[in-house]
């Protein structure tokens, strides 16, 4: 406990980057600064700086780096114990699948009486990680193991991806488990649409009566659509950007996200088509909510996902969704907006499903109303990490 016996908790993270668990944590903590409800604190095992760090220590965070990795082990060991005793924390919430298990392994005696288990990310991804080397294989069935043996929470961000990481195993049976979602300040999707679609027509240069579609998420390493390791699909959603502009003069297709080195092959792609002025990478944006209002559909085709917050956030805005069918159901709060479809139908099925559902006009005061009375809005959310930690 904090001074003043306020909860005290110490986040286990890669970086404070733009993933969505990263994201959600920020909400929690901009709420839980103003309300006085808890407090955290993060440990970085990546050792390096983020893109919310700054903005978390104003809100009273620290923030330790501290590189996990096999040749760094005895200085992490040292250093983590001084955290944990040093922090007085109440309990330890570890966000690295896994590994997690070995982290409270690494902590001995200095563990606080909550450790929680988190998994964030679509199980085929730590699969394939883990499963280059046998000594990888061998380091993820020990940290499983020990996640059984020092977690008193499992928790997952949707009872799918906690069932593929194999955590309804017996061995975790006498451990609490619950899908605990991550939340969302759903004010922020409730901005008006004309305003935010002439502020980003004029941005792109192009007609207010475009047909706008929004991908939003990394681009993926390989510009190879057939490539296992492509988790969010971009280069497919680019063959469906290709197929949907051919057929639409008005189509414009927006990837927003942090960029990689199959971008410029991608471009190649897209101009190859003559597509240049009409398929667009934007990088990195912090104006989701923004992009989101002034679209008329997200494109979401990823191989897999932990759940698919993206499409929570588009269901605020009142944004329809063509989603991937294995991305898990329960991201669907407004079920009229969210449409799933196999990949395997390929880049002319989905340009289909695309000009079918971007027409719609939605109600997005009603839709954002229901996504804030889901367990997605921030407010719940919290509620359910208080519950967690034993702070009703």
């Amino acid at each position: 406990m904090a001074a003043g016996g306020q909860l005290k908790v110490l986040h286990v993270v890669d970086t404070l980057g733009m993933g969505g668990a990263e994201t959600w944590l920020m909400e929690v903590l901009r709420l839980w600064s103003r309300t006085g409800a808890a407090s955290m604190d993060f440990l970085a095992t990546s050792g390096e700086r983020g893109v919310f760090d700054d903005e978390a220590r104003e809100l009273g965070a620290r923030i330790h780096y501290l590189r996990y990795s096999r040749s760094n082990m005895p200085r992490f060991t040292r250093r983590f114990r001084e955290i944990l005793r040093r922090g007085n924390y109440a309990a330890i919430h570890d966000h690295q699948d896994y590994a997690s298990g070995w982290h409270f392994l690494l902590a001995g005696g200095a563990l606080p009486k909550i450790r929680v288990t988190h998994v964030h990310n679509p199980a085929y991804q730590i699969r394939a990680h883990y499963g280059t080397t046998p000594l990888r294989r061998l380091t993820a069935r020990i940290g499983k193991q020990l996640i059984a043996r020092y977690a008193t929470q499992i928790t997952g961000t949707s009872r799918q991806v906690l069932h593929e990481y194999g955590f309804d195993d017996t061995v975790f049976a006498h451990i609490p488990m619950r899908a605990l979602h991550c939340g969302i300040d759903t004010a922020r999707f409730a901005v008006d649409r004309d305003l935010s679609r002439a502020a980003i027509c004029g941005e792109l240069g192009c007609p207010v009566d475009s047909l706008i579609v929004l991908f939003a998420g990394r681009i993926d390493r390989s510009p190879d659509p057939a490539d296992p390791q492509a988790h969010k699909n971009s280069a497919f959603a680019v063959s469906v950007a290709i197929e949907l502009a051919l057929r639409e003069r008005r189509a414009q297709v927006m990837f927003a996200g942090s960029q990689s080195p199959a971008v410029p092959i991608l471009q190649r792609r897209i101009a190859d088509a003559g597509l240049g002025d009409r398929i667009r990478f934007l990088g990195m944006r912090r104006d989701m909510n923004l992009l989101m209002a002034a679209s008329d559909a997200l494109l979401f085709p990823s191989r897999g996902e932990g759940l698919g917050m993206v499409a929570v956030e588009a269901q605020a805005a009142g944004l329809p969704v063509l989603a991937s069918s294995v991305v898990p159901r329960e991201c669907v709060v407004v079920p009229e907006l969210v449409r799933f479809r196999n990949v395997a139908a390929g880049p002319e099925q989905w340009a289909t499903d695309l000009l079918e559902l971007a027409p719609q006009r939605p109600n997005r005061v009603a839709a954002n109303r229901l996504v804030a009375e889901s367990p997605f809005s921030i407010g719940h959310s919290s509620d359910a990490l208080l519950s967690l930690y034993g702070r009703d």
